[in-house]
């Protein structure tokens, strides 16, 4: 550790967000640029050097914080690189997209503000790139195995970047007109520019993996074609299975998925709309749903213009400290947490009818109501206890012109054909059965990320492309060197 006493004589200092009034008139990152690494240094010295990193197991990826902390505080960006990347294929998209569970893990977290990791992370990763320490890796020799990964979401590019490298031939199946699965069409642009994006994929390009775009396997091409061409198949399609919301009223148009309406406007950002057809300029909007994804459609619908927008959450309101009782150190906690999005819902008074950030706690759907068009026009909720009974006269309505879903997934989509035409076994939660080594019921056929895992965090989802990869590999060659830092039945920590 540079400063044995850093943790005790700097405060944490998080990367500086631009003015809520400023960034919503644009799609750009919300942080101030180049505000970062004037700061990153310190904050790294905050890190104690643990003789037990909780930080470790709080990350799958087994990411050595303390090893790269040590180095950007002694300004040792190459070095810091290397122990970075050793871990994790694409750190400049968990740096910005991970809800930062290492931090809960973060020992110092136990009495005092956590080890910025998050942000010192983005920094090596931005700094490796910015000074050319991320050249493209390709393998020495091939292997003459050939592997078909199906998605290209984080899980599949951490995979095919894995395999490639081992020296396997490998081409990625994307459903999509471009590469990244939900980076690219599910996270807004203000959460991750998709720059960022683009350059790994050169990365890649440049090491020797192909992309095959506009390729639903399945539709397009026969899944048995696919298992017939290559000597093994990595699915990595996600969970792109919707939840619903079964009330009174729910056929009325303007309700739609949150994943029907964040691809529209991603698609704005990319040049191929000049305006979503769903856009939220001047509409009252509700969301239903209090995760990440919600509040990625409450900061689209803020930049679209939209004259108020609430965010409906079952849960009651949590606190603002951890619970020793319910969350304990080093778990990951419930607490009121403020994103970029409810940050400026606040600063600009978008949720006249919510609280101060736009959403409105312990909240249930009971209907909606229309117009004589058969348009959505009003959502008539209800308070609702710990045990979501609803709590009596509480019930009341709010304007909505457009409402969206943003409940979660349950599991890969059924219908595309691609698990009937293998005859893949499911789970009984829908999500695809495998076994220790992520093989399917289907010889030569394995499933990684959310399609197999559920629903999960980025850094879970490059965790099970970097395993999955490792089990193809052992399979191919009879043993592999490729990390596998988790396993098919791993979970976060949790009592």
């Amino acid at each position: 550790m540079a400063d044995p006493k850093g943790f005790m004589t700097t405060p944490r200092q998080e990367w500086p967000r631009r003015p809520a009034g400023e960034r919503v008139r644009d799609w750009d990152e919300v942080y101030v640029p180049g505000a970062l690494l004037p700061i990153i240094s310190e904050q790294a010295d905050r890190c104690m050097d643990c003789g037990v990193p909780f930080c470790h197991d709080a990350c799958p990826l087994g990411n050595l914080i303390p090893e790269w902390n040590d180095l950007v505080s002694r300004a040792d960006w190459r070095a810091a690189s290397d122990r970075l990347h050793a871990t994790n294929n694409f750190p400049d998209f968990t740096g910005r997209l991970c809800p930062a569970p290492c931090e809960a893990g973060c020992v110092l977290a136990i009495n005092q503000p956590a080890v910025t990791i998050k942000n010192v992370e983005v920094a090596i990763a931005d700094r490796a790139w910015a000074d050319g320490l991320t050249p493209p890796r390709p393998p020495d020799r091939l292997s003459g195995r050939t592997v078909a990964v199906i998605g290209s979401g984080p899980t599949g590019l951490a995979a095919a970047q894995q395999l490639t490298r081992a020296g396997h031939t490998v081409a990625v199946y994307e459903k999509d007109d471009r590469i990244g699965g939900l980076m690219r069409y599910g996270i807004p642009e203000f959460k991750m520019e998709k720059r960022h994006l683009e350059r790994r994929i050169e990365q890649m390009r440049a090491e020797g993996t192909k992309f095959r775009t506009s390729t639903t396997v399945g539709r397009d091409v026969m899944a048995d074609d696919i298992r017939t061409r290559y000597d093994a198949v990595v699915i990595a399609t996600g969970a792109t299975e919707w939840r619903e919301l079964h009330v009174p009223g729910r056929e009325l148009t303007g309700i739609q998925q949150a994943m029907e309406y964040l691809p529209l406007a991603n698609r704005v950002c990319e040049g191929d709309l000049a305006r979503s057809p769903m856009s939220a300029a001047g509409k009252h909007v509700v969301i239903v749903g209090g995760g990440d994804t919600g509040a990625d459609c409450l900061g689209t619908a803020i930049r679209e213009g939209a004259a108020s927008v609430t965010q409906l959450d079952i849960y009651a309101q949590p606190g603002a400290e951890r619970d020793e009782d319910t969350d304990p150190w080093p778990t990951y906690p419930k607490i009121y947490r403020l994103s970029a999005a409810h940050e400026e819902a606040r600063d600009l008074g978008i949720a006249p009818a919510a609280d101060a950030d736009a959403r409105l706690f312990a909240a249930s759907t009971l209907r909606f109501t229309g117009d004589e068009t058969g348009h959505v026009r009003a959502l008539h909720l209800v308070e609702v206890d710990e045990r979501r009974r609803p709590v009596e006269g509480t019930a009341r309505a709010l304007p909505a012109d457009l409402v969206l879903l943003a409940l979660g997934f349950s599991g890969p989509d059924r219908d595309d054909g691609l698990i009937g035409q293998l005859g893949l076994a499911l789970v009984p939660r829908g999500t695809i059965a495998r076994d220790a080594d992520f093989a399917t019921n289907v010889p030569g056929v394995y499933a990684a990320g959310d399609a197999a895992r559920g629903q999960s965090l980025i850094v879970w989802a490059i965790a099970e492309g970097r395993a999955v990869a490792a089990a193809v590999d052992r399979r191919l060659t009879g043993s592999s060197r490729l990390p596998a830092p988790i396993g098919p039945y791993d979970r976060p920590m949790s009592v």
